[in-house]
């Protein structure tokens, strides 16, 4: 594995803080590691409803509110961009029951997993996404 893996976290058009960055970057150059791929350049652009509902329109042709959008420009390492909206991350924890750190993690490595070769358009693929969400949550909190 490269010394210098490249994650990065921006904050834009949102009052919100990742607290432990480091702990975070420790944790997708794992949930990598764990499917034997490696981390170029990562960002991670936290944001608001509105920003990531105008990139889904100008890049996706999609006119809905969505929690991630996730752009790969390399799978080998891993680069990319990975747009969260933290107001859905709010929302959805509040309907899931979940805390809002647990849904940041599940989003987080939902963008990771997509970059990985997770998909999840049928009914198979997203409870193999959904499990793997959950091994790479479980693997957070024993770094945490």
């Amino acid at each position: 594995m490269e010394d210098k893996q490249a994650i990065e976290f921006f904050f834009e058009d949102v009052d919100f803080e990742l607290k432990n960055e480091s702990t975070h970057i420790s944790w997708l150059i794992n949930v990598a590691a764990e499917h034997n791929k490696n981390i170029g350049e990562l960002n991670y652009i936290f944001t608001n409803d509105e920003n990531v509902l105008e990139i889904n329109k100008k890049y996706l042709d999609h006119d809905y509110y969505t929690d991630i959008i996730s752009f790969p420009y390399n799978l080998n390492p891993i680069s990319g961009d990975i747009y969260i909206s933290i107001d859905r991350i709010k929302e959805n924890a509040t309907d899931h029951k979940v805390s809002i750190q647990e849904e940041l993690l599940r989003v987080m490595a939902h963008g990771l997993l997509h970059f990985i070769g997770f998909d999840d358009h049928n009914e198979e693929d997203r409870l193999a996404m959904r499990n793997a969400e959950n091994t790479a949550i479980k693997q957070y909190k024993i770094l945490g």
